[in-house]
């Protein structure tokens, strides 16, 4: 039969073990990482996707749709554009992921 294991220690022998023994392997403190810390590996196909800075559009600015085809910027706000497309007017949100300015 094996002794007693040294992480099941009862408090009269919890006197005898260094303190070091205490704060180290089996009773201190572990940090962990969260996923969102982790930074991606280079050419992992789990990499998140670069950041696509938001374009700034100004008024009169030529711009090309993929759906609607190409436009005219005519009204500017913080977070959003108005294009004028010919046949109708479409007002886009940021970010504007499927607006190009030409």
């Amino acid at each position: 039969m094996r002794g007693p294991c040294p992480a099941i220690l009862s408090a009269p022998e919890l006197d005898d073990v260094p303190g070091r023994v205490l704060q180290g392997a089996y009773w201190g403190v572990m940090s962990t990482r969260s996923a969102a810390q982790r930074r991606p590996l280079a050419g992992s196909p789990f990499s998140p996707p670069p950041v696509r800075a938001i374009e700034q559009y100004a008024c009169d600015d030529r711009v090309t749709h993929d759906t609607h085809g190409v436009g005219r910027v005519v009204a500017r706000e913080e977070a959003a554009v108005t294009v004028d497309f010919g046949s109708h007017q479409v007002r886009i949100a940021s970010p504007y992921t499927k607006l190009t300015k030409l």
